[in-house]
């Protein structure tokens, strides 16, 4: 297992600690299964982003906390030594680029989508917004059914916390780089 999947494994486990839970009540508040949560923590398990999602919003934490490695106080961080979390079939990568961290209330990351691909993303906790810049390549993005097509170097602000979906209907990929605003955590 690559880096990432280490440092999910390890944060998973300190942060259902830290809460107090059992993998069973872990289970029933995120709706993973009580063997893919302790595959995860065991890091015998490469978790796709749907299900980080879940635990995320079944824990009422950040994406990217599951991510996050420890920090300096100045922090550089290089595209090349980054490690994606991917959707089932690799189609869609998201690349922690800051976490998110207490009294920031947001995370940001660069994410890329194939050709010809759709992620459907679940809502997200009350009042969770997200921002886009469009990097490259043209974004399809779906918020409550409504549809708001993005070329490179426009940007979107929308509620989160609805289901929504970032296509690409296009030949090439796209790149985007994202922020999330937690309104409570």
């Amino acid at each position: 297992m690559d880096v990432v999947q280490k440092t999910i494994a390890k944060n998973l486990l300190k942060i259902r600690k830290e809460k107090g839970l059992s993998l069973e009540k872990t289970a029933e508040l995120t709706g993973v299964s009580k063997a893919m949560l302790g595959q995860i923590e065991r890091n015998e398990s490469n978790p796709t982003v749907s299900t980080l999602w879940k635990i995320a919003k079944g824990l009422k934490i950040s994406f990217s906390s599951l991510m996050k490695e420890e920090e300096q106080s100045v922090t550089v961080v290089n595209a090349q030594n980054q490690h994606p979390v991917v959707d089932e079939n690799g189609a869609y990568k998201v690349y922690s680029v800051f976490p998110f961290e207490p009294g920031k209330q947001f995370e940001m990351y660069t994410v890329t989508i194939d050709s010809l691909y759709i992620h459907k993303a679940e809502a997200h906790m009350k009042g969770v917004e997200e921002y886009i810049v469009v990097e490259s390549g043209e974004l399809v993005l779906s918020v409550n059914d409504v549809e708001y097509r993005l070329s490179k170097g426009q940007a979107v602000r929308f509620p989160a916390d609805v289901p929504h979906a970032y296509e690409n209907k296009s030949d090439s990929m796209v790149k985007l780089t994202v922020m999330i605003y937690y309104p409570e955590l």
